[in-house]
C-alpha cells in the first residue's frame, strides 16, 4: 500500500501515536472508492443495539443478516464498516482483510431512560477480529458524561497501547439540553473539540444547525460574528473547533432522509472541509442497488465531481 502525500500530511498530524496505530489510520484512509482522498465514507451499523432490530431492519429485511452490512460496505468501495461485537463477529472470517472494521465498543438501548451507554466490546475482542480501531460514544451534557469520559480515557489508552485507532461518537444530549440544543450550532462545535481533546483520531458529530444554544456562547458567535449562515460554514466552524482541521471529522446522516437531502448535506460537509459522512440507516435500509447508488453518487461528491 503506497500512502498518498494527503494521507502522509494527515498522519504527521497524530504526533504522538505509534506506526502501529498510524498504519490502522492509513488503512482506513487508503481504503476503497476515496482512498488516499483525506476523505471517507463509513457505514455504521449500531442501530440495532440503539433502536431495535424491526426498527432498523424491517424496511429491508436483508439487513436481518451481518454478512449483508459487511457486503454492502465493500461492493460500494467504502473506507470502513462499523459495528457492535455480535455483527462483526458474524462475519470476521468471511471477510478477513476485506474491509477496515471499527469495533464500537458502548452502546445504548431503548429500553433505557438513561442518557448513557454500556461498555460492550473490548480493544482485545477488536484484536481478535483485526479490526483496525475501536468506536466509542460520549454524551456530553448528560449526567452521566464524566463516567463515559473516563471510560473513554481509560479504553482510549489501551487502543493507542496496542496500535488501534480510536473513533468518537460525541452526541450532546442531557437535562441542560433540549431537542433543538444537541445540534445546535455551538454545542455541535464544542462537543467536536471535547472528542478531539479526548484523543480521538476521527470524530463523529452531526450536521449543525443554525441555532445557538448557549448564552454564554451565543455572545462570543455575535460579538466575534462567527457565521452559521448556512451547512458548509457551520461544517467549516466544526472542522475548525477540531484542532483547526488537524483531526478528522466525519458527520452523520442521522434520521431516515431523502436522496436530494443527503446529497446536498455531502456536499456542505465537502465543501466546508469536512472528511465524510457516517451513513448507517439512510444506505442500508434501502434496497442494495438503491443504497449502493446513493453511496456512490456521496462518493463522487467527496471526490469533488457532483
Amino acid at each position: 500500500m503506497k500512502l498518498t502525500r494527503r494521507v502522509k500530511e494527515i498522519l504527521s498530524w497524530y504526533e504522538s501515536d505509534t506506526p502501529g496505530t498510524k498504519a490502522n489510520l492509513a488503512r482506513i484512509l487508503m481504503e476503497g472508492k476515496l482512498g488516499g482522498t483525506g476523505r471517507m465514507v463509513i457505514l455504521p451499523v449500531d442501530q440495532g443495539f440503539e433502536h431495535g432490530p424491526a426498527r432498523s431492519f424491517a424496511p429491508n429485511p436483508a439487513a436481518y443478516d451481518p454478512h449483508y452490512h459487511f457486503e454492502l460496505a465493500i461492493d460500494a468501495g467504502l473506507n470502513a464498516y462499523a459495528a457492535p461485537l455480535g455483527m462483526i463477529e458474524a462475519g470476521a472470517a468471511t471477510f478477513a482483510g476485506a474491509i477496515p472494521t471499527i469495533l464500537k465498543v458502548n452502546s445504548s438501548n431503548s429500553l433505557s431512560t438513561t442518557k448513557d451507554q454500556a461498555v460492550t466490546g473490548s480493544v482485545a475482542d477488536a484484536l481478535r477480529l483485526g479490526c483496525s480501531a475501536i468506536g466509542f460514544t460520549i454524551y456530553p451534557s448528560s449526567e452521566y458524561q464524566f463516567e463515559m469520559m473516563e471510560e473513554l480515557r481509560e479504553l482510549a489508552e489501551e487502543a493507542k497501547a496496542a496500535g488501534l485507532a480510536v473513533v468518537v461518537w460525541s452526541y450532546p444530549r442531557g437535562p441542560m439540553l433540549d431537542k433543538n440544543g444537541e445540534t445546535a450550532f455551538d454545542i455541535c462545535a464544542y462537543a467536536a473539540h471535547m472528542a478531539a481533546l479526548m484523543g480521538a483520531h476521527i470524530i463523529k458529530v452531526k450536521p449543525p444547525t443554525d441555532v445557538l444554544s448557549l448564552d454564554a456562547a451565543k455572545k462570543v458567535y455575535i460579538e466575534r460574528k462567527i457565521d452559521g449562515s448556512d451547512l458548509a460554514k457551520r461544517i467549516s466552524h466544526v472542522v475548525q473547533a477540531c484542532f483547526n482541521g488537524r483531526r478528522l471529522v466525519v458527520f452523520s446522516g442521522g434520521e431516515a432522509k431523502g436522496t436530494d437531502a443527503l446529497l446536498a448535506e455531502a456536499r456542505a460537509i465537502h465543501a466546508g472541509g469536512g472528511n465524510g459522512s457516517i451513513v448507517g440507516r439512510n444506505a442500508f435500509q434501502r434496497p442494495k442497488d438503491e443504497a449502493l447508488k446513493l453511496l456512490g453518487q456521496m462518493i463522487e461528491v467527496y471526490k469533488g465531481k457532483a
